[in-house]
């Protein structure tokens, strides 16, 4: 943590909220004088001070102690490189289509690995009206089951989660240009499946 990088960031999001640093003192439980102190490099909040300073100016803990918030690259608006994140905590499911930082728990994630669903995993699509039906032969036990399936095309995600003792098929709407169907295991990951 670099006392001058940190300061030049938190004054930088006060002034961005409006804020004077009485207004930030008073939300932090501070003196004024000890977020001028901050904001001039002389020194740095305490450790346990660190939490609620990312709260207020909704950054992350990282940030505040880099001094500086990389922004991610722009993701040109496009699904393909879609991203999933499973949280081995509480189970929480999140996405990024362009990556980023993610973080759950407590924890920072990292992307789930895509792998070509092999004969454990692999599933069947039949067209009924208007939907696809899914079926697959993977066990739905408590401990070993398919946690989630999304269906990504080049503009939507649609995520439809599965649970223990369900049954192994599933319906969706027929999307169509360019659509791949992903099915995540709770103990073998990422696999992506044919559609017709």
């Amino acid at each position: 943590m670099h006392d001058q990088d940190t300061g030049t960031l938190l004054r930088r999001l006060r002034l961005e909220r409006g804020w004077t640093q009485r207004q930030a003192a008073e939300l932090l439980g501070v003196s004024a004088q000890a977020v001028s102190k901050w904001e001039r490099g002389q020194g740095c909040p305490d450790v346990g001070m660190l939490p609620r300073l990312a709260k207020i100016f909704g950054v992350s803990v990282e940030g505040i102690l880099d001094g500086d918030l990389l922004p991610a690259a722009p993701d040109g608006g496009n699904m393909k490189k879609i991203q999933f994140y499973v949280c081995p905590d509480c189970g929480n499911i999140l996405t990024a289509a362009a990556g980023g930082q993610l973080a759950c728990c407590g924890r920072r994630l990292e992307p789930l690995e895509v792998r070509s669903a092999d004969p454990d995993h692999a599933v069947t699509v039949q067209e009924v009206e208007e939907d696809w039906y899914v079926t697959f032969r993977h066990p739905m036990d408590k401990g070993h089951y398919i946690r989630f399936t999304a269906c990504v095309t080049p503009d939507r995600l649609l995520l439809a989660r599965l649970y223990p003792e369900q049954g192994s098929e599933f319906r969706i709407p027929q999307l169509r240009g360019g659509a791949k169907l992903y099915l995540c295991c709770s103990c073998h990951g990422l696999f992506q499946a044919k559609l017709p």
